[in-house]
């Protein structure tokens, strides 16, 4: 089923999405991969604040390639969830409520989706180019030091995604090769 939806994602929003639902997302996200998570976990560690406001937030795993002229981001695929998997429980206890990357998640994760009534979404991915086009403003807002890393601010319109993990635990790549299995 297709579904429109705005960020923030809220607990309302996610208990209305079930995995294999299709969903286009409009508002702000948040673009991080590995080393951007490490030095949020680390900065938690220490402490401090996180440096973006992560309740009801969504992160999207993806490093973009250089903007061309007149556009606010380059290609802009996902890139493999499970190198955050370390890093992603403790995000959503505090309150993440969306992930959107490609590929499977650990238990952990799952669990922690469960708990904390969040979702997780998958990009498609070698699609990088297309992908982009839904991104209508991108701004760097900390560890710019990182490059491709460094944690973006985007505003996406219409952007494509696939729940895989819904907030009940449910995962499409789990169901979907039980039921081609069963053809």
């Amino acid at each position: 089923m297709d579904k429109y939806i705005n960020t923030p994602i809220t607990e309302q929003v996610t208990k209305e999405l079930k995995a294999g639902d299709y969903v286009y997302i409009t508002g702000t996200v948040y673009v991080a991969r590995d080393a951007a998570h490490k030095r949020m976990i680390e900065a938690l560690q220490r402490g401090e604040d996180l440096p973006i406001d992560i309740k009801n937030s969504t992160i999207y795993y993806m490093g973009p390639s250089p903007a061309r002229e007149g556009r606010p981001i380059g290609s802009a695929g996902p890139t493999t969830a499970s190198r955050m998997d370390k890093y992603a429980p403790a995000l959503l206890d505090l309150g993440e409520k969306g992930m959107i990357g490609k590929g499977k998640r650990t238990k952990e994760v799952i669990d922690a989706i469960v708990r904390n009534h969040a979702v997780y979404f998958a990009a498609v991915g070698g699609a990088g180019a297309l992908l982009s086009k839904c991104i209508t403003k991108s701004e760097i807002i900390c560890y710019e030091d990182l490059g491709a890393e460094a944690i973006r601010k985007i505003e996406v319109e219409n952007f494509p995604a696939i729940v895989v993990v819904d907030c009940e635990g449910n995962n499409l790549y789990e169901t979907a090769i039980k039921e081609f299995a069963s053809l």
